[in-house]
């Protein structure tokens, strides 16, 4: 058997490439995930600890105060300390805004805690200086011995850049300031974890509801969180790694499936001649295994050099990657997955060939009969997994629940799987009967539905990869929409530019609107009121601008006050601990009294928002006091930014805005929509691997029959033709099948998912990606049948009918 093995393995080697690259691809796209979730762990881990080096404890807080007890506590015990947090303020150099919100964190003035690398300069010495990452001064334009303007309004504080740092990605800020700058923004600053170098007892002492732990304790658990972060997109990749072995398994069990049914007679001889079905069902399975060590192998080199090359094209741009390493836990799991998945695909062609008695075995193999005993069965099995997963896909729309949907989606699919030796050749039929059909087409119609459970597995390949693909094109364009909506609530002004020691300049807006990333503009008089001895510009609002995006109303009514957070932050305690909604205020300008009612919102700047008839009553001669910008289709967020924050820089006044919230947005949709497309992708690649080699076994299983046809006739372009028509029907009807099927799921998943938490969601079509799938698919199909019609177009009539 040893002898019958390796002349096998000879003879059928280029038979059996394309079930080797399908494990070469799946296997390389383990390595490739392993090896950069390794970088990017060891890269957000690595100095997680430097904060707390110089420390033995950390203290947990929970709320600024508390941090400001233990610093000032610490300052009067003489003990070092340092805030592990941020506050995002915007950030301005001579009145030009560099960024509308960086975060910005402490650098400590003990030498002991200043933890960060100091690239160039110095650390600060006092509180009117600070030091800047040094990758984000690269954005900015900061240098050492710019001054910068932190914040806006009375807690504004201008300090002076010394120095360049940098700092690991986890814990890393824009900026760091004394904590007596720090302090100065109470109102967006988030501090969790102090880092302390007193006793336990003090630090209880001071803050009594806060957590000491030993600064070992603290940065294992960080490094943990981390780590789980990071796991969480390795198991994401992994899930796609997983659909391509799914498909890969389906190429390769057709795959075999084929060969075994070619092989029919050489099997049947071996019988014959003496060897048992288990030494010929041990031989054709260690061809299996040869074929899926040679593959993993390959694949295991194919990414570990994929994963090198990504790891250094990432570190171009995202520094702080770690080195690109590969534990042996993930080389031996990708390694045994190849083998695991060779195997198991070969496992049921392989009992299926060698069951069969050698005289059977002689005569040519009629595919799956549905009326058989196993047909019906299957149909059985079908029709309860195409019931029990519409039922549970029913619950799920019902309650919202996730891992019922996950289910049920997957019994259905499974269902459809089941059903298709039925189901596809009905499709090819009634594709293939269409109106113009002529002698081709019924002739590759007939041939493609010759085999109903090849056609299924061939069909089912790449209906895996459409249907997913259709899916989540559509669910994520679903999500963009409802996205955008919400956006258009919570950022219906692109940007506005606000007065805020005086009145805005009278050109300004005709400045502004000649500005090319900007559509159009809108002015909005007003006045400078009291509220509580805090001095807050008014605008005034008679009808809805058409700079504002969606359907939010603007326009207050005439006895209430639209107060943004940002200016909510800044007013006096005696007004209320906080300012709530429907809380009366009283309004001063010049004497003039008006008692207003409070709705607190925000997403148009920091002005307060008055009806006509109010500012009128206030102020009779109102100055325009904002500026409401909405910004051209497609402009781009940083540019559109730096040309308003010029504006508004040498006007004096403040720049605010949503756009820059809308383009990341739109931006992380469109990454996670090509990042999701890519990934499946490789298993539509897979499949038409897999049509490609149906074709071209096919190839050789039908030689006589195409020199027949040829004797009779048939020329080598309509041969040619017929195959290239097969496959085209194969991938279509998949193609056709798979996108039905992915609108269903994704009408299912917004149900689910987005409807459980945005009213009235709708499931949106993206009609060019769905016919763009459709369309590559069909012609990827096309043309996986050159290289099998052409070797059946060469081979002339003779010598097809000599083949044995």
């Amino acid at each position: 058997m040893r002898t019958v093995l390796l002349a096998s393995l000879r003879h059928h080697t280029r038979r059996y490439v394309a079930a080797a690259l399908a494990v070469v691809i799946g296997v390389a796209f383990v390595v490739v995930t392993g090896m950069l979730t390794g970088a990017m762990r060891e890269g957000l881990t690595a100095d997680v600890g430097a904060p707390v080096a110089a420390v033995d404890h950390v203290v947990t807080v929970d709320d600024p105060r508390a941090a400001a007890r233990l610093v000032d506590g610490a300052a009067e015990e003489g003990v070092p300390a340092l805030t592990l947090g941020y506050a995002m303020e915007s950030v301005a150099r001579e009145g030009v805004q560099l960024a509308a919100s960086a975060d910005i964190a402490e650098a400590s003035l003990d030498p002991a805690l200043q933890w960060q690398v100091l690239e160039d300069g110095r650390f600060p010495s006092g509180p009117g200086e600070a030091v800047a990452d040094v990758n984000a001064a690269k954005s900015t334009d900061v240098a050492i011995g710019d001054v910068l303007t932190i914040g806006t309004g009375k807690a504004a504080s201008d300090v002076e850049v010394v120095g360049l740092v940098d700092s690991p990605p986890a814990l890393g800020a824009s900026l760091y300031v004394p904590w007596q700058v720090l302090d100065r923004f109470r109102g967006t600053l988030w501090v969790d974890s102090v880092a302390w170098g007193g006793t336990e007892e003090l630090a209880l002492g001071i803050a009594p509801g806060a957590t000491v732990e030993p600064a070992q304790e603290w940065v294992a658990a960080r490094q943990a969180e981390i780590s789980r972060g990071v796991d969480i997109l390795a198991v994401m990749a992994l899930i796609f790694v997983a659909i391509a072995l799914v498909v890969g398994v389906m190429v390769i069990a057709n795959t075999f499936a084929i060969l075994f049914a070619q092989r029919q007679r050489e099997f049947a001889l071996l019988r014959c001649v003496g060897v048992t079905r288990r030494q010929l069902r041990r031989a054709v399975r260690v061809e299996a295994l040869v074929l899926g060590v040679v593959a993993s192998a390959l694949g295991l080199a194919a990414g570990m050099a994929m994963g090198h090359g990504l790891v250094a094209l990432v570190r171009h741009w995202f520094a702080d990657m770690g080195p690109a390493t590969l534990p042996p836990a993930w080389v031996g799991g990708a390694f045994a997955v190849g083998i695991l998945v060779t195997l198991l695909a070969a496992w049921l062609p392989t009992r299926s060939a060698t069951k069969v008695a050698p005289l059977a075995a002689l005569r040519p193999d009629t595919g799956v009969d549905v009326r058989s005993a196993a047909g019906r069965w299957r149909m059985v099995l079908a029709g309860l997994f195409l019931v029990g997963g519409t039922v549970l896909l029913a619950a799920s729309v019902a309650t919202h629940a996730v891992p019922v949907m996950l289910v049920g989606g997957v019994v259905a699919f499974v269902g459809v799987l089941l059903l298709g030796p039925v189901l596809v050749p009905a499709l090819i039929r009634l594709v293939g009967g269409l109106p113009g059909a002529g002698p081709v087409r019924r002739l590759a119609t007939g041939n493609a539905v010759r085999n109903p459970r090849r056609t299924a597995t061939t069909a089912a390949s790449l209906l895996v990869g459409v249907t997913l693909t259709t899916a989540v094109l559509t669910g994520l364009a679903s999500s963009r929409t409802e996205l955008d909506r919400e956006m258009d609530v919570s950022h219906p002004i692109d940007a506005t530019i606000t007065a805020v020691d005086g009145p805005l300049d009278a050109g300004l807006a005709e400045r502004a609107g000649a500005l090319e990333l900007v559509a159009d503009v809108a002015v909005l008089d007003g006045t400078t009121a009291t509220i509580g001895g805090v001095e807050v510009p008014l605008a005034g609002v008679g009808a809805q601008p058409g700079v504002v995006r969606g359907g939010r109303d603007l326009v207050p009514d005439d006895s209430v006050l639209h107060l943004p957070y940002a200016v909510v932050d800044e007013l006096p305690a005696r007004l209320g601990k906080q300012v709530r909604d429907d809380q009366e205020v009283t309004v001063t300008v010049a004497g003039r009294e008006r008692s207003l009612q409070v709705v607190v919102s925000d997403g148009w700047g920091r002005a307060g928002l008055v009806s006509q008839a109010t500012l009128a009553a206030l102020d009779p001669a109102p100055q325009p006091v904002a500026l409401w910008v909405r910004a051209s289709e497609g402009a781009d967020a940083e540019d559109l930014r730096g040309d308003l924050a010029a504006l508004s820089g040498a006007a004096g006044a403040g720049l605010d805005g949503g756009y820059s919230q809308r383009a990341w947005v739109d931006l992380q949709v469109d990454i996670l929509t090509g990042a999701v497309v890519g990934l499946l992708g490789i298993a539509i690649v897979i499949a038409l691997v897999g049509i490609a080699n149906t074709l071209g076994l096919s190839v050789l299983e039908r030689g006589r029959e195409n020199a027949l046809l040829r004797a009779m006739g048939l020329t080598r372009t309509q041969l040619r033709r017929a195959m290239a028509a097969e496959g085209l029907l194969l991938s279509t009807v998949a193609t056709v099948l798979g996108i039905a099927l992915g609108l269903v799921f994704a009408w299912v998943g917004v149900q689910v998912l987005i409807a459980s938490v945005v009213e009235d969601a709708r499931l949106t079509v993206p009609a060019l990606q769905v016919a763009g799938v459709a369309l590559v698919a069909a012609l990827a199909g096309l043309a996986a049948c050159v290289l099998p019609a052409r070797k059946a177009a060469r081979v002339t009539p003779a010598a097809g009918l000599a083949l044995d």
